[in-house]
């Protein structure tokens, strides 16, 4: 066995008494230990100093630390630099479901040799400072409880300086349920509790206790080894994986300080593999994930416990007691800067782009925050984006009806037997970090407390009051712009966005590029994140995505004639939008503006910007449950940006708006029927149902998502919508979600004064749709003509 150098020296402790207290679960460890002390006080100042020397826990600790004086701790440690044996149930779970891991894993150590090791020292303290510490963290105030709280700070002092010499991949949370269930903070949301629902105090402990055990999940780093290594075929044969790490230096030195929430795009199962793969290559501590409860696969579940999977119901709302623990968890987890990462869709987009956030679990991380219980959290957007995906066939179908597979391992084996073809890249890119204290400040949450000295005091009806609820949708809102920022536009989502942009017609590759050119000189000109496009300006390079979209049955090929052609394969429509839509979060604001310009008419000047600004906020709002927009001064500086590029000259003292539009009319890049079509004509099934529904009648949601689909696909057959990708339950569904926001589901009640009756206010809708759906058909017609194609259908 071989000794390397140390990593720390023994403090000089001045004139107090020196005790080393030493963490050696072995006898071969507390050799080398008392080798290495010698050597150090035979080499230091330390020399002729008395040295005690004790074990980290137990009676000798507790003696020590009633004798009455104030001596120096210090936690000592060896620390092996080969991977360490895992225990004998995670090896025996290891061969069966990897046909021998643990057996290849005793192989490679004994190719590299005898282990390596060194010393760490963890960061000292005197017994007075840990008393303090005791006195403010802790609930209970005995000898046997503080013994126990300086065993756990010795251990979390050694854990660091391990981190130091090994690397943030592991950093290990010890004890976490008793840390938890000791603190006054905990013992005070007891009594709370108990207060709010009549109970006694230790029936809701006892709750509690149970809850916190269900969820508290551990890290052992054998077990993430493991975990990683059986689920990472699931994503490694299918992608490559491409990373924009230049995100994570910034990270890296948040992470010193504050915990990281890092909250990512979520497209597929495997996003969190993929996550935890790049971060674990970058030397980031691994996240603890959340997971539904639909997720607990029978025999996966332990190993994904101790992988740092944390297992939790999919709706607690009405559970105040279960509500209370998980907040406690992440406070604690947040305080101890431990990072979290959950999936704040609620699940996967069923439309390609991102869907609208769940902000119970926000709540609880910003809980941390308003109570002081740490200082700042930093949110940290992600983009995860596949070239292609196996499972959007199956989301695809769902949204026509099909019914949602159940998890389970059969499920899971049969999930994992369909990534064995490659089928592209999965882009990962990290966004700029947020921080949530600053941004609920800037939301005005009510919340959040400014006073360091009420840390525990803050006001617990706030957490359910509308101006918290506004503040943490602003945060999440804000993040997810963050996550649309750093998404990049894929040959895959142009090839899409080209060929559903043409009704019932195929294009050969010429008409593709024709399409397509504009489109990427429109990403130069922004500089917007992309993943290779330049190759679209070849005839290969669009065959080469076709062809792509081809393999996976999402794009047919004729190619018996002179040339060949592509079009959406039948029953394919929403496959091929999901493609699109991972990226047409990027010209949303350009097809809005040029929707602006048609409605402004002929006023001229600072009228005129003012009238298209309106237009365009009316715009916005229509769109507001489809796309994620920033504040409304960003928005306008946005829109003036996208004005600019179609009219460099919009600011002259004329101000004419015909040579505006002229200018838009001729403009290569028209964009608006492309981006806009499927989600007006999925408004406006919506808001003629509801134009025709009794308005004293209650709207039976079901019922009416039912109803859209069948006239639906009535309309589609006629000609009415430009293609079946606006057929979409989720588009209806989000539809449905603003007419309510606009007070048109519920059944007639006398309309105050000055405002119309229901009937009246839904037939306004419909026709604003409508108007909205003519003008996109407008652009439609304008950029067939320029293209000298034919143009598109009107409702």
């Amino acid at each position: 066995m071989s000794t390397q150098a140390d990593t720390g020296h023994l403090p000089d402790s001045g004139d107090r008494s020196l005790v080393v207290l030493v963490d050696a679960p072995s006898n071969t460890e507390r050799r080398i230990i008392d080798r290495w002390l010698g050597e150090s006080r035979n080499g230091s100042s330390a020399n002729g100093r008395g040295v005690e020397v004790l074990p980290a826990e137990g009676q000798q600790l507790a003696s020590r630390l009633t004798r009455g004086d104030n001596p120096l701790l210090v936690p000592v440690r060896v620390v092996w630099s080969t991977e360490r044996e895992p225990d004998r149930t995670l090896a025996r779970l290891a061969d069966v479901l990897t046909r021998g891991w643990a057996l290849r894993a005793r192989a490679r150590a004994a190719r590299r040799g005898p282990p390596q090791h060194k010393v760490v020292v963890g960061r000292p303290a005197t017994v007075l400072e840990l008393m303090r510490r005791h006195r403010r963290e802790r609930e209970a105030s005995d000898n046997a409880d503080f013994v126990q709280f300086v065993a756990g700070q010795a251990a979390l002092a050694l854990d660091r300086a391990e981190r130091a010499l090994t690397g943030n991949r592991f950093k290990v949370p010890r004890e976490v349920a008793g840390q938890i269930v000791g603190s006054g903070h905990f013992a005070r949301e007891i009594r709370r509790l108990a207060a709010v629902t009549g109970r006694s105090e230790d029936d809701v402990a006892t709750e509690a206790a149970t809850d916190l055990e269900s969820i508290v999940a551990s890290q052992d780093p054998a077990a993430v080894d493991l975990f990683s290594g059986v689920l990472r075929p699931m994503h490694e044969k299918a992608w490559t994986v491409h990373a924009d790490t230049t995100g994570l230096e910034p990270l890296r030195a948040l992470n010193a300080e504050h915990a990281l929430v890092f909250l990512p795009s979520h497209r597929s199962y495997t996003d969190p593999f993929v996550l935890a793969d790049v971060l674990r290559s970058n030397d980031f501590p691994r996240n603890h994930v959340l997971g539904g409860d639909n997720l607990r696969i029978f025999g996966l579940e332990q190993l994904a416990r101790r992988s740092g999977i944390i297992f939790i119901r999919r709706s607690f709302g009405g559970d105040a007691v279960y509500k209370a623990v998980v907040r406690e968890y992440f406070s604690w987890l947040s305080a101890k800067r431990f990072n979290l990462e959950w999936y704040m869709e609620g699940g996967r987009t069923r439309t390609g782009k991102l869907r609208p956030p769940k902000y119970g679990l926000l709540s609880d991380v910003a809980s941390a925050v308003e109570t002081r219980r740490t200082e700042d959290v930093f949110l940290v957007p992600v983009s995860i984006i596949h070239d292609q995906l196996q499972e959007v066939h199956q989301m695809a179908a769902e949204q026509t009806g099909a019914a949602k597979t159940p998890e389970g391992l059969r499920w899971l084996a049969g999930y994992a037997r369909a990534q064995r073809r490659p089928v592209g890249g999965v882009h990962v890119s990290f966004g700029e970090p947020l921080s949530l204290r600053a941004a609920l400040s800037a939301a005005n949450d009510p919340a959040l407390e400014t006073d360091p000295e009420a840390r525990d005091d803050v006001d617990l009806a706030d957490e359910d009051s509308a101006a918290r609820r506004l503040a943490l949708q602003k945060t999440a809102f804000e993040v997810f712009v963050r996550i649309n920022r750093v998404t990049p536009v894929t040959p895959i989502a142009l090839a899409a966005l080209a060929l559903l942009g043409v009704r019932d017609r195929a294009l050969t590759l010429s008409q593709v590029r024709r399409v397509v050119e504009p489109v990427l000189d429109y990403v130069d000109a922004r500089g917007l994140p992309e993943t290779g496009i330049a190759s679209l300006r070849t005839n290969g390079g669009v065959a080469e995505a076709l062809l792509s979209l081809r393999r996976e049955k999402v794009v047919s090929a004729y190619t018996e004639g002179s040339e060949p052609v592509f079009s959406v394969e039948s029953g394919h429509h929403i496959v091929a939008a999901f493609y699109r839509n991972s990226a047409i979060h990027h010209f949303v604001n350009r097809a809005i503006v040029e929707l602006a310009i048609l409605e402004v008419g002929d006023v001229t000047g600072r009228e005129a910007l003012a009238k298209g600004f309106e237009a365009a906020l009316d715009l916005r709002d229509l769109l507001k449950y489809e796309f994620f927009f920033p504040d409304k001064e960003t928005f306008r500086a946005e829109l003036i940006s996208e004005l600019t590029l179609i009219d460099p000259d919009w600011r002259s003292d004329d101000g004419d708006v015909a040579r505006t539009r002229k200018m838009l009319r001729q403009s290569r890049f028209l964009c608006a029927h492309r981006v806009l079509r499927s989600f007006v004509d999925a408004q406006w099934v919506v808001a003629e149902r509801l134009a025709e529904h009794d308005p004293d009648t209650p709207v039976d949601e079901d019922a009416l998502l039912e109803r859209c689909g069948a006239v639906g696909q009535q309309l589609l057959l006629q000609g009415k919508l430009h293609g079946p990708e606006s057929l979409s339950r989720e588009l209806f569904a989000s539809a449905v979600r603003l007419a309510s926001n606009r007070g048109l589901l519920a059944p007639n009640t006398p309309p105050r004064e000055g405002e119309a009756d229901l009937a009246t206010r839904r037939r306004a809708f419909a026709a604003e749709v409508r108007g909205v759906v003519e003008r996109v058909v407008a652009i439609d017609e304008t950029d067939a003509t320029n293209r000298q194609e034919s143009a598109g259908v009107r409702p």
